[in-house]
């Protein structure tokens, strides 16, 4: 049974979220400051699938939170419920260490969709793979230029820095070395990488591409490795000439 954590003050929001999950046929730890859910992270980093953080909590923020967990090596996938959707809050949450984010009024069906993707995610990393096709197609370690990718470690080194990596980062970075070389659209990454079909803001993968420059690339104004294809997606160049 996935375990999940939800951060939220609110209460009717809270209990709504709980009854609804363990619906759901999920384990849910519920608290209400940043600083009780830090604690959590820290007393058993790997107990969870998935941390649902609300970011205007008393104390300690979801931005703080998510910053503080990343910090200290926690890589549990982070759906983060912002509001109104304001986007410099979505920028704020994927640049703390996010994977995901939701504003708020949200649509149950929606947030369920977002977590059960998470936590599939999550699962099939803590496997080893993600499915069959992927394990043929990459390998579990790529190097390219100066740089080592360990997919299973979820982890980028570069010389003799390491570089942790979340699991949608990790996700999206193994599908673009996947399709090397190859165009790929927002729409495709939505939907292999994040599994979801419905109509979705694809901004927010723009927001993980910058994230992954600043690992990959020397100079991120002019990258070498991870292009943008105006108008379509992106390109992942392993040997740029």
């Amino acid at each position: 049974m996935p375990s999940l954590l939800v951060v939220e003050d609110e209460p009717h929001i809270a209990s709504g979220l709980r009854f609804n999950l363990e619906a759901e046929h999920h384990e849910v730890d519920l608290v209400e400051t940043g600083e009780l859910a830090l604690e959590r992270l820290g007393q058993e980093p790997n107990r969870y699938d998935c941390v649902v953080l609300d970011v205007m909590l008393p104390g300690v923020d979801g931005f703080a939170v998510a910053r503080a967990a990343r910090a200290r090596g926690c890589l549990t996938p982070i759906l983060m419920l912002t509001a109104r959707g304001r986007a410099e809050d979505v920028l704020r949450g994927f640049e703390a260490g996010a994977d995901d984010y939701l504003p708020k009024p949200f649509e149950l069906s929606i947030l369920l969709a977002r977590i059960n993707a998470l936590v599939r995610r999550h699962a099939w990393h803590r496997a080893g793979a993600s499915d069959a096709e992927a394990a043929a197609r990459t390998p579990d370690v790529f190097s390219f230029a100066d740089k080592v990718v360990d997919f299973d470690a979820q982890e980028l080194r570069v010389k003799s820095e390491t570089v942790p990596l979340t699991l949608m980062e990790t996700n999206l970075l193994r599908y673009l070395v996947q399709h090397e070389g190859q165009v790929v659209s927002r729409k495709a990454l939505l939907e292999h990488v994040w599994n979801l079909h419905e109509d979705t803001d694809t901004r927010a993968i723009d927001h993980f591409i910058a994230r992954l420059r600043k690992y990959l690339e020397r100079d991120r104004g002019r990258p070498k490795h991870l292009l943008t294809v105006r108008g379509v997606g992106y390109k992942f160049v392993a040997k740029p000439r």
